[in-house]
């Protein structure tokens, strides 16, 4: 069991990157004794290495970096059928990839995660004994405790404590997760925003997800509920929504609800891509779903500025181009909806991601937990 002191030191090499024992004794606000033994217990404990020497004045120093091999986590995403299922260090590096049945059941679900752990931990000789984590991503709410399922429409949940299920199944801590937030602690982690403390994603695919960070912490709410934007409402009186609202933005900007305003207009388009080269043709009809979609999203954005004034949205998708009208809508209705004085001041960036962003996700939030402690949200 980690001690506090020895997570914080973690924690800061995970979010600074390789740092000198003077760099860390200075962050921490202890003595260079005090740190050359907690570095050095670490060490010990093959969690950190030595990596490059710096020189400058005085005596060079080394730089020490988190071994990313010290522990191991996995992620499983229920999102999709069949449900990934990866193996990852502590970089958030894809050691082995799995899957398993999606169900509604979640002791099938428990049942068959513990099934398929044998086949991962396998791929590497020491995975089984330093497997820190299990963690879980879904579509729906879920507690500040990340232990309960509070309502998935996806899977017809309701109150459902997946996450003792499954740590009872396979003897493994585990945690569960939004997928937007688990998406947003993934960056937080080993992507686009290590090193930066207020920043919101948003999620674009069949449904939009959003999450956000707040003084270098995820923010979740009192419920849980924080960056629900794809059910705000965004057409007051629209279409309905499979939450039971009408005009959410998930039923104008989803690449779901494109593909049906798409097949409404007589397309047979299955990618934005695909309706993007309609427009670029003048078709009046892909050209107003776009411009419908676009200006939705860059609204939402638009408020989310106005409301948090983050460091950088993210907006990730799988999609293949965002350079087409539908981009360029959205960062002209951001623009024109946010006060004249925050107009361009937050970065907004577009990252395509690939099928492993939700399993990578859904393991960070177990690689997290274990930098932060079991107990700290």
């Amino acid at each position: 069991m980690l001690t506090p002191s020895q997570r914080q030191l973690l924690r800061i090499i995970s979010e600074s990157g390789p740092l000198s024992r003077t760099e860390m004794a200075q962050m921490l606000g202890l003595s260079k004794a005090a740190m050359s033994g907690l570095a050095r217990d670490l060490i010990d404990l093959g969690m950190l290495h030595e990596t490059d020497t710096v020189y400058g004045q005085g005596r060079p120093s080394v730089r020490l970096d988190l071994y990313p091999e010290c522990a191991f986590f996995i992620g499983v995403s229920l999102l999709e059928e069949p449900a990934p299922m990866i193996l990852s260090d502590l970089n958030g590096k894809i050691i082995a990839r799995g899957s398993i049945p999606l169900s509604r059941d979640p002791a099938v679900v428990a049942e068959a995660i513990a099934q398929a752990l044998p086949d991962l931990l396998d791929s590497h000789p020491d995975a089984r004994e330093k497997l820190a984590g299990i963690g879980i991503a879904l579509s729906g709410f879920v507690d500040e405790t990340q232990a309960n399922c509070v309502q998935s429409t996806l899977l017809n949940w309701q109150d459902v404590p997946l996450a003792r299920i499954v740590q009872e199944r396979c003897g493994i801590e585990t945690f569960i997760e939004n997928d937007a937030k688990a998406v947003a602690v993934s960056e937080k982690l080993f992507g686009s925003a290590r090193d930066i403390q207020n920043f919101s994603v948003v999620t674009l695919g069949d449904g939009i997800g959003c999450a956000h960070f707040i003084d270098g912490k995820l923010y979740r709410g009192n419920h849980g509920g924080a960056g629900e934007i794809a059910h705000c409402t965004i057409e007051p009186g629209g279409s309905p929504c499979r939450c039971g609202k009408r005009g959410c933005l998930d039923t104008v900007a989803s690449m779901k609800a494109v593909r049906e305003m798409a097949r409404a207009e007589g397309f047979s388009c299955d990618t934005l891509v695909e309706l993007e080269t309609e427009a670029s043709k003048g078709n009046a009809a892909a050209i107003r779903i776009l411009h419908r979609a676009g200006s939705a999203l860059g609204l939402a954005i638009a408020n989310l500025i106005q409301m948090n004034d983050p460091g950088l949205i993210l907006i990730t998708h799988v999609e293949g181009s965002f350079d087409g009208l539908f981009g360029t809508v959205l960062k002209q209705a951001v623009e024109a909806n946010v006060l004249p004085r925050y107009a361009g001041q937050t970065p907004v960036r577009v990252k395509r991601v690939d099928g492993d962003i939700w399993a990578r996700g859904a393991a960070s939030i177990a690689a997290h937990k274990f930098l932060i402690g079991p107990h700290t949200n």
